[in-house]
C-alpha cells in the first residue's frame, strides 16, 4: 500500500512540475544605470510588473506561446521585443532604455478615437504625463496645466477664483475636457470641476489643438483635453502624494489597486484639498486666494473578458465648499448684503463606461453621465442651478485593405435648470432639454508608409438650429523615419449657454443683456504641424515640434465690456473673429541627465465688426514655458526650475476714467524645486513657487474696483443707469471683481512626500 502511495504522489509530483508555468526575468538600465519602477508587461495579456528600486523585475506563470514584452517608463522610449516562450522555461532578458524627453513611439486615442502611434497619428496630438507635471507639483489639473505650451489657465473672477483653460487664444467654453476619450467635463463642470481628479490615476493627458468636432461634437471647436487614466497593469499598488504650502494650502493624493474576484481589477484614488488662511496682502480687505475645502474620489473597474474584450465602468464624486470676499465674511453673512463673500457649494458625481460588444467585428459601446448641482451666492446674488449631460457613443472599427473606417453615431442629452432668466419664459421657470442624435464617418487611407489621408464628417440634428454637419481633413506626409508633416482642416459649430460659461454674467454689479437671440458659432481651422526628431551619436535627443495655425470665426459671441461700462452686452458678433498665429515646442535630453523643454506662441487672436478690428480681450498677444531639468544620479537628486511668459492682455476697464491699467504688462511664474528618491519606495521634494513673487496689482492702484463699497450703496446713478463722479467715488465706478488676468498668489515654499508601492 504504501509503494502504491509512494508511486502515486510521485507521479502527481512529476505532472505538478512539469506543469509548471515560465518565467522571464532581467534587469532594466539605462546608460549602465538601474532603472527603478518600469512598467514591463506581455502585450494582450494580464501578465505584468514593476522593476524594483536595482532595476530587476520578474514576469511569473507564463503560458507557452508568442509575445511580445513591452516595458515603458515616463522619459523614456518605449521598448518592444518579440519572444517565444515555452512551458517550464525561465529566460532572462536585459533591457536597456533609450531616454526620450516626451515619448513620440507612444499610444494616443484622442486624434482619432482609436488607439495609434503618435508618430503615425494624422492628427498632431500632444502627450503629457505624470512627471511633467511633477515637476511643479499643483492641486489640480487646472493649474497643472500653466505649463503647457499654447493652453493658459484663465482666472476669472478675483473673488472665488474660478477659470477655465485657453488654448491658442480661445476662450474656455470652446476647450472640451474628456476623461478616457468621454465628455464628462463640460457646461458648469468646465468652470467648477476641471479640479481633484487624483494625479496618482492619471497615465497621460493628451492635447489636441483645433477643431475636433467630427468625432467629439459642438463644443471641441478650440481643441480638447484628454485625462487618460491607467490601467490595472500601469498604476502602482499603492501610491500616495501630499505636500503643504507656505500659504498653508494642503493637498493629499492617494490611489491603490486591489483584485476583487479573478475577472475584475479595481483601481481606487482620492484627492483632498485645503485652504482655510485668508491672506490679503494687496490691502483690499478681500482674500486674494480663495478658501477651499475639497475632495474628490475616483473608482475605475477593469473586468477580465473572453478574447481580451473591453469592459470598464468608472465613477467619480466631487465635492467642493468655497468661498473668497471680504475678511471678515462667515456662513452667516451668506446671501446678505452687510459684508460681501462669493460662497459656492458644488456637488458633482459622474459614471463613464465601455464595453466592446461579443461579436468578431470590433464595435465598443461607450458611455458617460455626469449630474453637477451648484448652489451659490455672488454677494446678495444667489446662483442655484442643476446641470445633468448624458453621452452614448457606438463605434465599428474596420480595416479594409489601406482603409481604416471608423463609423459611429452618438445620443446626447442636456438638461440645465437655474434660477436665473435663462431658464424662465412667460410660463415660468422652463428647464433647458434637448437631445442631439449624431452620427459620423471617418476613412484613414494609408497609401504608403509616408503618405497617408483621413477624410471624416459628422451629422448632428439639434431641435433648437436644425442640421449641423462638421467635415474634416486630415493629411500626414512622412517623408523619412525622424520628419513629419500633418496638414488638417476642419470646421466647428457650437451651442451657446452663457450662464454656465462665463462667470462674469453671474458676478459684479455690471447689468448682463442678451442684444438677440443669440445664434450658433460657427468655424474653419486649418493647422500645419512639423515634427522632427534628431538622434546625437552620444545618446542626445532632439525633438522639434511647431505648428502654424488659422481660426476662422462666425457668429461668434464675445462680451462687449466697452458699449455701457455697467454693463456686459451679449450678441452675435456682425462680422469675423479670427485666431492666428505659430507655436513651437523644443525638447532636448542629453545622456547626462539634463534635460530642457521650451515652448513658445506668437498669436494674434481679433474681432472685426462694422469695419473695425480690435484685439480680443484678456489674450496675450504671445507666451513662452520652459522648463530645465538636471538629474545628479550618483546623489538620487534632482533639480527643475519651470516657468512661463505671457505678453500683454487688454483687459475690462470700467471707462476712460478707471485709474487702472488698458492693458496688463508682461508678466511671468517661476518655480524651482528639488527632489531626492535615495529611499526606497519614497521621494522627497520641495521648492519654491512664484520666485519673481509677481502679483498683478503691481503698477495698478487697485484690482477689485470699489472694493470698500461691494454693494454700490454708495455710488450714484444718473437717470439710464451709469455711475457718476462724486467725492467718495471720483472715478465714477461701481463694484468689479472681473479685472483679473493673473494669479494673486505672492512668493511661497511648498514641501512634500510620495510613497510609491509596486
Amino acid at each position: 500500500m504504501f509503494k502504491i502511495l509512494f508511486f502515486a504522489c510521485s507521479i502527481l509530483a512529476f505532472t505538478t512540475v512539469n506543469a509548471q508555468k515560465a518565467t522571464i526575468s532581467g534587469t532594466i538600465s539605462s546608460y549602465g544605470f538601474p532603472e527603478a519602477y518600469v512598467n514591463i508587461y506581455l502585450k494582450g495579456t494580464q501578465i505584468g510588473a514593476a522593476s524594483d528600486e536595482n532595476g530587476q523585475y520578474l514576469l511569473k506563470n507564463i503560458p507557452s506561446g508568442d509575445y511580445i514584452i513591452i516595458a515603458s517608463n515616463i522619459g523614456f522610449e518605449q521598448f518592444r521585443k518579440s519572444i517565444s516562450v515555452s512551458e517550464d522555461e525561465d529566460q532572462i532578458v536585459n533591457i536597456d532604455l533609450k531616454p526620450s524627453t516626451e515619448s513620440l513611439d507612444e499610444m494616443v486615442v484622442t486624434g482619432t478615437l482609436k488607439p495609434v502611434s503618435r508618430l503615425e497619428s494624422p492628427v498632431p496630438v500632444e502627450v503629457y504625463t505624470p512627471t511633467f507635471f511633477k515637476k511643479n507639483p499643483t492641486p489640480s489639473i487646472f493649474e497643472a496645466l500653466q505649463n503647457v505650451n499654447g493652453v493658459r489657465p484663465q482666472i476669472n473672477c478675483n473673488v472665488c477664483n474660478t477659470g477655465d483653460i485657453h488654448i491658442n487664444g480661445l476662450e474656455g467654453p470652446y476647450t472640451l475636457v474628456l476623461i478616457d476619450g468621454m465628455p464628462i467635463v463640460s457646461g458648469l463642470g468646465t468652470v467648477y470641476g476641471l479640479s481633484g481628479i487624483p494625479n496618482s490615476l492619471i497615465e497621460q493627458i493628451e492635447v489636441v489643438k483645433g477643431p475636433a468636432s467630427t468625432l467629439y461634437g459642438s463644443e471641441a471647436v478650440g481643441g480638447l483635453i484628454n485625462i487618460i487614466t491607467k490601467n490595472n497593469l500601469s498604476a502602482p499598488d499603492f501610491f500616495a502624494d501630499s505636500f503643504v504650502t507656505g500659504w498653508g494650502e494642503f493637498n493629499l493624493d492617494i490611489g491603490t489597486k486591489f483584485n476583487v474576484g479573478k475577472k475584475a481589477n479595481v483601481l481606487l484614488g482620492a484627492n483632498y484639498f485645503k485652504y482655510d488662511n485668508p491672506i490679503d496682502n494687496n490691502g483690499d480687505n478681500f482674500t486674494d486666494l480663495t478658501l477651499q475645502d475639497r475632495i474628490s474620489v475616483f473608482q475605475k473597474w477593469n473586468f477580465e473578458r473572453k478574447d481580451s474584450r473591453i469592459l470598464s465602468l468608472a465613477g467619480r464624486f466631487f465635492y467642493e465648499d468655497r468661498w473668497g470676499g471680504e475678511l471678515q465674511w462667515t456662513p452667516e453673512f451668506r446671501g446678505g448684503d452687510e459684508i460681501y463673500g462669493e460662497s459656492i457649494y458644488t456637488r458633482r458625481w459622474e459614471v463613464l463606461g465601455k464595453y466592446q460588444l461579443p461579436v468578431e467585428e470590433q464595435m465598443m459601446l461607450s458611455f458617460s453621465y455626469n449630474d453637477h448641482k451648484q448652489n451659490s451666492v455672488y454677494g446678495d446674488v444667489p446662483y442655484l442651478a442643476d446641470q445633468r449631460i448624458g453621452f452614448t457613443q457606438l463605434t465599428w472599427d474596420k480595416n479594409i485593405g489601406k482603409h481604416s473606417l471608423l463609423a459611429g453615431t452618438a445620443l446626447r442629452y442636456n438638461y440645465y435648470d437655474d434660477n436665473t432668466p435663462a431658464t424662465a419664459n412667460t410660463n415660468g421657470n422652463e428647464p433647458d432639454e434637448v437631445i442631439i442624435p449624431s452620427v459620423f464617418l471617418q476613412d484613414e487611407i494609408a497609401f504608403n508608409k509616408k503618405h497617408s489621408l483621413l477624410l471624416g464628417g459628422r451629422y448632428d440634428y439639434d431641435n433648437r438650429h436644425g442640421n449641423i454637419f462638421t467635415p474634416r481633413a486630415a493629411y500626414r506626409f512622412k517623408f523619412t523615419e525622424n520628419d513629419i508633416i500633418r496638414l488638417n482642416a476642419g470646421t466647428g459649430f457650437r451651442v451657446v449657454n452663457l450662464f454656465t460659461e462665463d462667470h462674469a454674467a453671474l458676478t459684479g454689479s455690471r447689468e448682463v443683456i442678451i442684444a438677440e437671440e443669440l445664434e450658433p458659432e460657427e468655424s474653419f481651422n486649418v493647422n500645419l504641424n512639423f515634427l522632427k526628431k534628431i538622434y546625437g551619436d552620444n545618446g542626445t535627443f532632439v525633438s522639434l515640434d511647431a505648428s502654424v495655425f488659422y481660426t476662422y470665426f462666425q457668429n461668434v459671441i464675445i462680451p462687449d465690456y466697452d458699449t455701457n461700462p455697467n454693463q456686459i452686452i451679449y450678441d452675435n458678433l456682425n462680422g469675423k473673429s479670427i485666431s492666428k498665429g505659430i507655436s513651437a515646442n523644443i525638447d532636448i535630453t542629453m545622456y547626462n541627465g539634463l534635460q530642457f523643454m521650451i515652448g513658445g506662441t506668437l498669436q494674434n487672436v481679433s474681432n472685426t465688426e462694422n469695419g473695425v478690428t480690435q484685439r480680443q480681450i484678456l489674450t496675450e498677444s504671445y507666451s513662452a514655458n520652459w522648463s530645465v531639468g538636471y538629474q545628479i544620479r550618483p546623489w538620487n537628486l534632482k533639480i527643475d526650475y519651470t516657468g512661463n511668459l505671457y505678453g500683454p492682455m487688454r483687459l475690462p476697464t470700467l471707462g476712460e476714467s478707471d485709474p487702472r491699467r488698458d492693458f496688463s504688462p508682461a508678466w511671468s511664474i517661476q518655480n524651482i524645486q528639488l527632489s531626492y528618491d535615495g529611499i526606497k519606495n519614497f521621494e522627497i521634494y520641495g521648492g519654491v513657487k512664484n520666485l519673481l513673487d509677481w502679483t498683478p496689482n503691481r503698477g495698478n492702484p487697485f484690482i477689485i474696483a470699489r472694493a470698500n463699497d461691494p454693494f454700490d450703496k454708495e455710488v450714484t446713478f444718473d437717470a439710464n443707469g451709469n455711475a457718476v463722479a462724486t467725492p467718495n467715488n471720483p472715478n465714477a465706478l461701481t463694484f468689479d471683481p472681473s479685472y483679473v488676468y493673473g494669479p494673486n498668489q505672492g512668493i511661497r515654499s511648498f514641501i512634500g512626500l510620495r510613497y510609491t508601492l509596486n
